[in-house]
C-alpha cells in the first residue's frame, strides 16, 4: 500500500490506583461468583427427598436386575448405578458455605452498587434476605 501511514501507539500505562481498583473488582467478582455456585450446587431439589435408604434399596435392585438384562438395559443399569453412588457419597458430605458466605457479605454491598444489582434480583438467585441485610443490600 503506497503512502499508507503507519501510526505508532502510544503507550499508555494505568495508575496503580487503577490497577488496584482493577484488582479489588476481580477479587469481588471472584467472591460473588463462588457464593452463588455453591448455593446452586446445595439448591434442595424438588420433589420427594431420596433417603440413604431408599438409594440402597434401589442399588440392590440394580444388581439383582443386572444379570437377566439386555445389553441397552444393562447399559442404562449401570449409569443408573453410578448416579445413584454418586448421590450416595454427596449426601455423606457436608458443605459449609461460612467462609464463601463471609466474602460474600464482605463484598456484595460494593458489588451491588457498582454493578446496579437490585435486592430482588439476590433474591431470586436464592440468596437468602438475612445474608444481603449483613451485606447491606437494602431492599
Amino acid at each position: 500500500m503506497k503512502g499508507a501511514r503507519i501510526m505508532a501507539k502510544a503507550k499508555r500505562s494505568m495508575s496503580d490506583e487503577h490497577k488496584a481498583a482493577l484488582a479489588e473488582g476481580r477479587a469481588e467478582g471472584r467472591a460473588v461468583k463462588a457464593y452463588l455456585e455453591a448455593l446452586d450446587q446445595n439448591r434442595p431439589k424438588r420433589g420427594r427427598k431420596r433417603t440413604p435408604e431408599s438409594i440402597k434399596k434401589r442399588l440392590s435392585v440394580i444388581e439383582t436386575s443386572l444379570d437377566d438384562a439386555s445389553p441397552i438395559q444393562r447399559l442404562q443399569l449401570v449409569q443408573e448405578r453410578m448416579d445413584l453412588g454418586k448421590e450416595l457419597a454427596a449426601m455423606d458430605t457436608k458443605v459449609d458455605l461460612t467462609d464463601l458466605e463471609k466474602a460474600f457479605v464482605k463484598t456484595a454491598g460494593g458489588y451491588s452498587d457498582r454493578k446496579g444489582i437490585s435486592y430482588g434480583a439476590w433474591r431470586e438467585l436464592g440468596v437468602p434476605a438475612e445474608v444481603l441485610k449483613k451485606a447491606g443490600v437494602a431492599r
